[in-house]
């Protein structure tokens, strides 16, 4: 089964961990996404697994960049409606603030469309989208 397809299913049920299940990472990191219309957010859970220094405590580094980079991934699956996973040419990452240890979410700008490569702008915050923990600054070539 391809992308495409389980997007299709995915959509009709409106479930989307199937597609979460299907990305290893996505998986290990318990992802969760959440579409209301035109909304995507995708949601981190926070669990003791993703803390990297114990003493603050924080989120590890790089479970919050591997969260944006999913999080661009699984909007491109659902907007550009793809049959294969985009690839990643590169992937920049600011880190803002402490990503404490509580659920993260992620919501995804478009900034450029081209025939084959995608920019994203993904903005991970915790209390308030007001208040970015990171951003996500990405390019992906898209497949067929």
């Amino acid at each position: 089964m391809n992308y495409s397809d389980i997007v299709t299913r995915c959509r009709a049920s409106n479930d989307w961990a199937p597609l979460v299940e299907a990305i290893p990472f996505a998986r290990f990191l318990n992802l969760r996404i959440d579409v209301k219309g035109d909304a995507f957010t995708c949601i981190l859970p926070f669990e003791q697994k993703l803390i990297g220094n114990p003493v603050l405590p924080a989120l590890h580094g790089g479970a919050t960049g591997g969260f944006l980079e999913c999080a661009g991934l699984f909007y491109l699956l659902l907007e550009m409606e793809t049959r294969s996973l985009p690839k990643t040419i590169d992937f920049n990452i600011d880190y803002l603030r402490t990503g404490l240890p509580r659920d993260t979410y992620a919501n995804v700008v478009m900034v450029k469309q081209g025939r084959r490569v995608v920019n994203l702008r993904i903005e991970a915050w915790q209390s308030s989208p007001d208040k970015p923990i990171a951003l996500g600054h990405c390019n992906f070539m898209l497949g067929a």
